[in-house]
């Protein structure tokens, strides 16, 4: 439904890191660096959609959204489970463990990144 979605960070390879990891547990293709300055790193691809992580242009510090949360579609409970440990592992916080959601036949999880955007992994069935 989206094209792309595009957030901030401060340190750009903490976050680099992080989403290496935890897209590479969804098996969504890391593009490598989208510009250099500021440096951007791109994810996923144009028919899917795109994520793109970036320093903020305007030179200001990168801030979380207030009441946001950006939720990734996983196949399986297994990629969420992955997920979230490959979160924990590279500087991720998680707010919400995996497990089933609050409707029948949801499994979830929630967590920030290192710059403290909320995120999310759901999967259905």
């Amino acid at each position: 439904m989206y094209f792309h979605v595009m957030i901030g960070a401060n340190d750009i390879e903490a976050s680099r890191a992080f989403y290496d990891a935890t897209f590479a547990a969804l098996g969504v293709p890391a593009l490598g660096k989208f510009r250099e300055t500021p440096a951007a790193y791109m994810y996923g691809d144009r028919a899917n959609g795109l994520f793109f992580v970036t320093i903020p242009q305007n030179g200001e510090a990168a801030t979380a959204a207030n009441g946001g949360t950006i939720m990734f579609k996983a196949k399986s409970s297994a990629e969420i489970d992955a997920w979230a440990k490959a979160a924990a592992e590279n500087g991720g916080t998680i707010l919400d463990a995996p497990g089933p959601g609050p409707r029948p036949g949801i499994y979830v999880s929630r967590l920030r990144d290192p710059a403290g955007n909320k995120l999310g992994a759901i999967c259905f069935g």
